[in-house]
């Protein structure tokens, strides 16, 4: 038994982790390759069964998961965020859940035939969307920051909100068909405002304790997690359900004090990996755990044609109603009137809420289970399929290839975003000088005139087009701190740097193995020096490719200095410190090249 656990658990971690990998190589939603596989290794061919294998842990391992994913998604919002959207927020987080509320509940007593009690608990949870479904599709789909940000604030804070919700339609009922006094209703919200209390002082107790330095560095992460932990743990007791609560107040506190206490924004790295790891093991384990008479519930009439009625009747009427006369466009509207992926907290709850009411005597209650999961799953691959496409048909969503932000307005990075430009790739230039950036703007170049190293860049600029950094300033501890800075966002492979100055001959092949494919160009390519070609008559030569080579890279064509090398499918490669270069058909190499070149 105990070897059968052992192997569940590395079996669950490793398919949601190459999960998750396969998703990002074939441009599927991840949570789509997530619960396909979950229902392999499940109720298909039965190899694992994850409630038999980790027994009484099987709950709280879920529960714990879910309240750092919570606490992530939390932590990671600013309010700077709601600039200019604050009251269409606000809207879709209370009018907007209740109307759905209502809404889900019609449609699960008219169409799914449930019962009055439980139609109206199951409506309450299925306002939820969540970070676990709504920031993978976000991360997928690269919307537009407004409408990530509407998108991203409503699955967080209605997360909780959902099984609150369910927990008091439950109390109400229970207060009506028997004779439970109000008392317990009272109770139901004691407890809710505890747990909001509970979080605020937590979160503040970290915020203070991290600022006076009170905990070393390298315990920072673990001891908040530790917090995170316990918060949900003291909810929980005090109330179930209140537990996700406590720890979205806590983030939410945290989160706020990021502005104060610079040294949490890296915490929120290591939470931000811890949560992408659970994510994955989370809906494994839940679609894992199914069995085949849940499955064939759910493609009966009523459960499915429930799900269409959410899907393009409750959703969108409620998104439209809630935003009347609020700050978003009709596009707005359309594309979050449409994108309402349920996800983990909607599946552990409901299976929580199902035992309830059958013990209560509601025997339709058991279609619970197959309900959520056809209401999961369904969304889960409409939406994340569609997100993108209609995002980009919305113009909510950049259509263009990704681009390239350059950070440091010169003479060379004008003539590389102008080459770029020239292959239809957007750039953006960065820099803090009007004059520097003068001939950028004259060239009809994008140009940003600010520091990127401040707080505020990422809320005034839209980086979402933009998936290689390019640094190149007269500075190399600024170059290194700005890729320092970005490599969370941009990843090791996309970020780069210009050598300032020309290495010495001796020292040329001391540059590290791992670097060579950080900086740019090659040892010869300075920074001061490419600026000084430019300005004396060299210029980017594109050479088109005919056939695949694996070149040194004094044997490529030409005699200039590669560059960087447009490839087929309009993405961009640069040439760094590495030797050797690889072409293939279809590809355009760029040269620097001097005025006598073609001579």
């Amino acid at each position: 038994m105990e070897q059968y656990a052992l192997i569940s658990i590395v079996v669950i971690l490793v398919l949601g982790i190459f999960s998750q990998w396969i998703a990002w190589r074939i441009q599927w939603p991840s949570i789509v390759i997530m619960s396909i596989a979950g229902l392999i290794i499940g109720p298909i061919f039965g190899l694992i069964n994850p409630k038999e294998a980790l027994g009484d842990l099987y709950s709280p391992l879920i529960s714990l998961a879910v309240a750092v994913v919570l606490f992530e998604g939390s932590s990671s919002l600013d309010i700077r965020e709601l600039k200019g959207i604050s009251k269409s927020v606000f809207r879709i987080v209370t009018l907007g859940a209740f109307l759905a509320w209502i809404g889900g509940s019609l449609a699960a007593h008219f169409i799914a035939g449930l019962s009055w009690e439980v139609a109206f608990i199951i409506g309450g949870l299925f306002v939820v969307t969540g970070p676990t479904v709504i920031i993978p599709l976000l991360r997928q789909a690269k919307l537009k920051p407004r409408t990530a940000a509407v998108l991203k604030w409503e699955g967080i804070i209605v997360d909780p909100a959902g099984p609150l919700l369910a927990l008091f339609a439950y109390q109400v009922i229970k207060v009506l068909t028997t004779s439970m006094s109000l008392q317990a209703l009272l109770q139901f919200f004691l407890g809710a405002i505890f747990a909001s209390i509970l979080g605020y002082i937590i979160g503040m107790l970290v915020s203070v304790m991290v600022s006076r330095g009170v905990f070393p560095e390298y315990l920072k992460s673990p001891i908040i997690l530790s917090f995170v932990l316990v918060c949900f743990t003291i909810g929980e007791v005090i109330m179930h359900e209140t537990g996700m609560l406590a720890v979205t107040v806590m983030g939410l506190t945290i989160g706020r004090s990021k502005k104060y206490v610079s040294s949490i924004e890296n915490i929120g790295h290591f939470v931000e990996n811890i949560s992408v790891l659970l994510t994955s093991t989370i809906f494994i384990l839940l679609t894992a755990s199914l069995t085949r008479d849940v499955i064939g519930q759910v493609f009966t009439g009523p459960i499915l044609g429930y799900v269409a009625v959410m899907l393009f009747i409750v959703r969108p009427l409620s998104i439209w109603l809630a935003t009347i006369r609020t700050e978003l466009t009709i596009p707005e509207k359309t594309l979050i009137g449409w994108i309402a992926p349920r996800g983990v907290v909607a599946l552990t709850v409901s299976g929580y809420f199902a035992a309830l009411l059958l013990d209560d005597g509601y025997q339709d209650a058991s279609l619970l289970t197959a309900l959520t999961f056809a209401l999961v799953f369904i969304t889960v691959c409409a939406h994340g399929f569609s997100i993108g496409p209609i995002a980009k048909k919305l113009n909510l969503a950049s259509s263009a290839p990704p681009g390239i932000l350059i950070v440091g307005a010169s003479s060379f990075s004008v003539a590389l975003a102008k080459c770029l430009k020239d292959f239809g790739i957007p750039s953006l230039i960065m820099d803090t000088s009007q004059d520097r950036l003068q001939p950028a703007v004259e060239a009809g170049i994008q140009t940003y005139q600010g520091e990127i190293l401040a707080e505020h860049t990422k809320f005034d600029v839209d980086l979402t087009p933009y998936n290689t950094l390019v640094v190149m300033t007269g500075d190399a501890s600024y170059n290194a701190l700005v890729c320092q800075s970005y490599v969370p966002e941009f990843g090791y492979q996309n970020t780069f740097a210009v050598p300032v100055e020309q290495r010495k001959e001796s020292t040329d092949k001391k540059v590290p193995f791992s670097l060579r494919t950080h900086l740019l160009f090659g040892e010869q390519a300075a920074f001061r020096d490419l600026n000084r070609k430019i300005n004396t008559g060299y210029t980017l030569r594109a050479v088109e490719v005919t056939e695949k080579n694996k070149l040194m890279k004094e044997d490529l064509p030409g005699t200039g200095i590669p560059i960087f090398m447009k490839k087929a499918n309009d993405t961009v490669n640069f040439v760094t410190f590495r030797e050797k270069i690889t072409l293939e058909a279809g590809d355009w190499l760029v040269l620097l090249e001097g005025p006598d070149a073609n001579k």
